[in-house]
């Protein structure tokens, strides 16, 4: 895990001024995540280099960008991903735990890897887990997700 701390004083600066500028850019922010899951039935968690955890891959929406277009984006930038077939549409989450006007379009997909994710300064691990064994730090929110992927627990409303 990132300690915040330790974060590169750049990198803190550049996130902070991005949440500035979309503040002032956007009314409201949308992003996409996917629970993505292989052939083998493993699902793909990215730790990211600026946040601590183990989450599932996803993004925002830029303008004029449907949140399809955004997921495949963001498949692509964050694990070499493809989609198999047609996302899912699972939910869509209120997310005020950084702003009070952020939402998540969230899928499930089944998707290849076309090579492996090398680590880079956004992305510090990638991998495929089996869901018995998933990876320490993985968060509450995508323990969350798949509770509700698997008919544990009802869908909420906020992510």
């Amino acid at each position: 895990m990132v300690d915040k701390e330790k974060q590169p004083l750049h990198i803190r600066t550049a996130l902070r001024l991005l949440h500035v500028y979309f503040s002032f850019a956007r009314g409201m922010t949308m992003g996409v995540r996917a629970a993505c899951f292989d052939a083998e039935g493993r699902i793909f968690l990215v730790r990211h280099s600026y946040i601590d955890g183990w989450h599932m891959p996803g993004g925002g929406l830029e303008r004029n960008q449907t949140a399809e277009e955004a997921l495949v984006n963001e498949l692509r930038e964050e694990g070499n991903l493809t989609i198999v077939g047609k996302p899912e549409l699972v939910q869509v989450y209120f997310n005020n735990k950084i702003t009070k006007r952020d939402h998540v379009v969230f899928y499930r997909v089944t998707v290849e890897q076309t090579s492996p994710r090398p680590p880079d300064w956004e992305i510090s691990d990638s991998g495929f887990f089996s869901l018995d064994s998933l990876p320490a730090g993985t968060t509450e929110a995508t323990h969350r997700r798949l509770a509700e992927l698997r008919g544990e627990q009802l869908s909420a409303h906020h992510w």
